[in-house]
């Protein structure tokens, strides 16, 4: 165990060295580079040679990113000039709100999920599994900005049920008021079930026709039982690393649907980032999501291998 979590934590630090790497080359080929994204297309040659020897920007490229390396790994992520505002503070205030939304999406997308999913490949190729196969085929497929904007025109518009976008409120309001996060954490919740109902039951088709689920219905077992306390437990595994692996993907949506309902989260920050932009933002928001990222797969990965001794000999 103790071979496999030290291979997983070196490719980890693999993934995120790379990242850090491409990410700052990108921003650097801006045209006319971060000072002239920054100050904008008027500012004099001037301006920009005395803005770049102020934060650095004159000194060559591997100089740059090691002492943005150096400086990040004491929590320095820079200063947002637009924002007139230190980067590590502005992405700690949104932070958590990112963190509230993806985990209770995730939550709830697993608590529906796994139930759907086992119980299509109990009743496959019945009304309900191609019920919920066809909604998850259209939940999946649908962007989530466009599911958020019908939610929008349904649920506030139409019916004034839950409120269109998300006050600019801290952490704490947002808990106390989960009204104002319905939508998001729905927008969000749907896109993300319909991808782990069909993993659900896929991995639980493949079960039911295995030995144990045999020996357990000829010692008596009631098909119920069999379902939800053996194929259940096994079926799910696969989902503990798929979690992990498309959180990614869930992150990517947040970033969408948090500036479709102006949730005050890491996702709008950065799409605020994107269009004025914001390098340093862009940056630490980058490095920031991508650690989440790794941390995600490689808890996963621990997580798994805990649940299947035989993942540990790969």
């Amino acid at each position: 165990m103790l071979r496999y979590t030290g291979k997983r934590t070196a490719h980890a630090v693999i993934v995120l060295f790379g990242v850090s790497v491409v990410v700052f080359i990108m921003i650097h080929m801006l045209p006319g580079g971060p000072a002239r994204a920054l100050l904008g297309p008027r500012a004099t040659p001037a301006k920009v040679a005395a803005f770049n020897r102020q934060y650095g920007y004159d000194k060559p490229l591997i100089i740059q990113y090691f002492t943005w390396l150096w400086q990040t790994a004491q929590g320095n992520l820079g200063f947002s000039v637009k924002l007139n505002e230190n980067v590590t503070t502005a992405i700690g205030a949104r932070l958590p709100g990112t963190i509230l939304l993806v985990g209770l999406a995730n939550l709830l997308a697993f608590a529906v999920a796994v139930p759907v999913g086992l119980v299509q490949a109990a009743r496959r190729n019945k009304v309900f599994d191609y019920s919920a196969t066809g909604l998850a085929f259209l939940f999946y497929s649908m962007p989530p900005f466009w599911l958020g904007l019908i939610f929008v025109i349904l649920l506030s518009q139409q019916l004034h049920l839950l409120p269109p976008i998300v006050p600019q409120a801290s952490f704490g309001q947002l808990l106390t008021h989960p009204g104002d996060i319905a939508l998001p954490v729905l927008t969000l919740t749907l896109v993300t079930t319909a991808l782990f109902s069909r993993y659900m039951r896929s991995s639980a088709l493949e079960n039911l026709p295995l030995d144990y689920v045999r020996t357990a219905r000829a010692k008596g077992m009631g098909g119920q039982q069999v379902l939800w306390r053996h194929v259940l437990r096994n079926a799910a595994s696969p989902l503990i690393t798929l979690a992990g692996l498309t959180l990614p993907v869930v992150v990517g949506g947040a970033v969408i649907v948090e500036s479709v309902f102006n949730y005050p989260g890491m996702g709008l920050l950065f799409w605020n980032a994107a269009e004025t932009q914001d390098y340093p933002v862009i940056l630490g928001v980058t490095l920031v999501l991508s650690v989440a990222t790794a941390l995600g797969s490689f808890i996963a990965d621990i997580l798994y291998a805990v649940a299947d001794p035989r993942v540990r000999l790969t």
